[in-house]
């Protein structure tokens, strides 16, 4: 008797579905279903050390070409609007599409309810632990946050408007959210840019250089093709800025 496949240890018969990877649904879409010179259809057998032909027969219990006798009926695999039912009774077909074939988890992919069940547990894990990030944090970094998804709109916000969008903003896009709260240089930025709007510093209008509100003294030169807020962020945490930053928020107090 022919050694058993390691693959096949843990099978299970049952109805499996399939679809396509990268969004796609067309119309129709037909696989490679046998082996040919211009479409290799091979998987390499580890216990034989050697490839194998693979080839989809109707008519045929095993998927591998060495292991079909007597004539054989060929058919296509095909999805419809980017999935394909196969079921239980279509064993080599679905051994052939969960097991074998070259092009799975590359062109398309089995339907699994235990890792969709997995996944989808993950994701509201994740919805739990940034709603709940959210409810607590204060409003200025609330502020900084929001400030990345709504620009200067957040400055008209008051802090009802505020703890209501943030906590919208964690449920919509829970992983952003965390990492943009864990991001020191966001709250940094929005530091910055609370400064430009009160008039305490001053962007030039060529967006390279920050100077003092009051007397147009220099602060610091914008590296060219970096975003200002963003490099006086990293610019406040130096020596020199840690200074500058200390004075502006006595009078941003």
């Amino acid at each position: 008797m022919e050694k058993e496949n390691k693959e096949d240890v843990s099978w299970e018969v049952k109805d499996r579905h399939y679809y396509l990877l990268n969004n796609m649904s067309p119309l129709t879409y037909t696989m490679n279903s046998k082996q040919t010179t211009r479409s290799p259809l091979l998987w390499f057998d580890e216990d034989k050390g050697s490839q194998r032909a693979l080839r989809y027969a109707t008519n045929q219990s095993s998927p591998f070409v060495d292991e079909q006798q007597g004539g054989v009926t060929l058919e296509h695999i095909v999805f419809e609007d980017g999935v394909l039912f196969v079921p239980r009774q279509k064993q080599n077909l679905q051994k052939s599409l969960s097991l074998y074939h070259p092009l799975r988890n590359l062109k398309y992919a089995e339907h699994d309810n235990v890792m969709v069940a997995v996944s989808e547990l993950e994701d509201l894990e994740l919805e739990i632990k940034a709603l709940n990030a959210a409810q607590v944090i204060d409003v200025d970094h609330a502020e900084a946050i929001l400030r990345v998804e709504m620009g200067s709109r957040v400055s008209n916000m008051d802090s009802k408007e505020i703890k209501r969008d943030i906590l919208l903003f964690a449920k919509k896009n829970p992983k952003l959210f965390i990492d943009l709260a864990n991001d020191e240089n966001v709250t940094l930025r929005n530091f910055a840019i609370r400064a430009t709007e009160v008039g305490i510093i001053k962007l030039a209008s060529d967006q390279r250089t920050f100077k003092w509100g009051s007397n147009g003294r220099k602060l610091m030169t914008v590296p060219f093709d970096e975003n200002p807020y963003s490099a006086m962020a990293s610019w406040l945490k130096t020596d020199e800025g840690l200074e500058v930053y200390k004075s502006i928020e006595k009078k941003l107090s």
